[in-house]
């Protein structure tokens, strides 16, 4: 969240899938229909696989039917009664690295406008950098006394964008949920909420030391193996939880979804009949708690673990979600889609197929945020390796519903 920030939202509703092709060009922002659940694109990055299947598994690693931030060195800041910075990079000082701001920054209108908001709910927060400044969110880093944190706060242009209703939601959603971990602790580690203000959409929180495991949504350079283990299983922690079913609500309507996808083309007919047979199976499946949103830009690396961080889209989901958005963005690596996968199997055929269903309906929601005209080389490398995923799970759910 606050480590990677968030993106502009997306304006415009695209009704045809494209084939990839090739151009020059790099990745841009995408754009996304409104859906149930808007979801705002991050940055994009690409990266071919070469992955071998091991023998009697699919490239999925299901079984078939024939099988049984640091933050850098920070700038001193000249400060008069208004609170206001005066002082930016004086010259002959090194150019500011990614994670340092130039101060100025905090003198923009929206920013300016954010920490108004803030100061009516934390008199004592003192700003110190920008983290973003983007088309959804501000995000300012700051203390209050000695304490770092990170505010996060609605931007104005998401006032006047036509999702300004479903961002606000998502907003107050998030807010209930760190409020609901106040009274009920995850045991995985994430930011410790300060305050919040539910009418303004202005939340501060704790701000954790550590760098995020990754800065792009489809990361070009996948963690080391070791941190990748360590992410799966702070997430998988987290899914086994079982707080009271009254604090969270579902997060997704699995029918609306399927439908939906159908009715522009990505699934085909009988796609949407496999899925609709395994989620009938699936009727009687209790529902897990899921992070929602688990790539690894919203996954910080602290010295003391894992650490996961925006929480919008958290609540119940059928087993396996977070995982199968895992295995969507570590297409570069082979190694940590099996092991995903061997989780994702690891609880039966019920939570096998599960997992199934969502990483169908989330490939088909990649697909739909990158497959748009205009598109860059990097970016249509990206959308083939999808489109190549997105085969490999039908065949896979074809596969499953043989075996019922």
């Amino acid at each position: 969240m606050y480590s990677s920030a968030t993106t502009p939202t997306p304006t415009a509703t695209r009704t045809t899938l494209r084939p990839p092709t090739a151009a020059n060009g790099r990745p841009g922002p995408k754009q996304v229909p409104p859906t149930s659940r808007p979801v705002a694109p991050r940055g994009t990055e690409g990266r071919s696989t070469d992955a071998r299947v091991p023998a009697g598994r699919t490239a999925l690693g299901l079984r078939g039917p024939e099988a049984a931030p640091p933050v850098g060195h920070r700038l001193p800041l000249a400060r008069q009664a208004d609170g206001q910075v005066l002082r930016a990079r004086r010259p002959g000082q090194p150019p500011l690295g990614p994670e340092r701001i130039d101060p100025s920054a905090l003198q923009t209108p929206a920013v300016r406008a954010a920490l108004g908001s803030i100061a009516r709910i934390c008199p004592a927060f003192t700003p110190r950098q920008v983290l973003r400044e983007g088309s959804r969110h501000i995000l300012v880093a700051g203390t209050i006394g000695r304490a770092p944190v990170v505010a996060k706060c609605l931007a104005p242009q998401a006032v006047r964008s036509e999702y300004f209703e479903q961002l606000v939601a998502d907003f107050h959603h998030e807010v209930a949920v760190y409020r609901a971990f106040v009274r009920h602790r995850p045991p995985v580690r994430l930011p410790r909420l300060v305050a919040a203000d539910h009418d303004r959409c202005v939340l501060v929180m704790e701000r954790v030391p550590g760098r995020p495991a990754a800065r792009e949504r489809h990361p070009v350079n996948a963690p080391t193996p070791g941190e990748v283990r360590a992410l799966l299983g702070a997430v998988r922690t987290l899914n086994l939880w079982r707080p009271p079913s009254d604090v969270f609500q579902p997060r997704l309507d699995y029918q609306m979804e399927i439908a939906r996808y159908h009715s522009v083309g990505q699934l085909t007919d009988r796609d949407a009949g496999d899925l609709r047979g395994l989620l009938h199976g699936l009727g009687h499946t209790p529902l897990q708690l899921c992070h929602g949103d688990a790539l690894l830009s919203n996954m910080l690396l602290a010295p003391s673990g894992p650490v996961l961080v925006d929480w919008e889209q958290a609540g119940w989901y059928l087993p396996g979600y977070d995982l199968a958005v895992l295995w969507s963005v570590l297409s570069g690596d082979t190694a940590a889609r099996r092991q995903i996968s061997q989780l994702a199997q690891s609880g039966g055929t019920l939570a096998r197929d599960a997992f199934l269903v969502n990483l169908v309906l989330v490939l088909m929601r990649e697909i739909r945020l990158y497959d748009v005209p205009g598109a860059g080389e990097e970016q249509r490398i990206m959308i083939r390796r999808l489109y190549d995923d997105a085969a490999l799970a039908r065949r896979a759910v074809r596969a499953a519903v043989g075996t019922r």
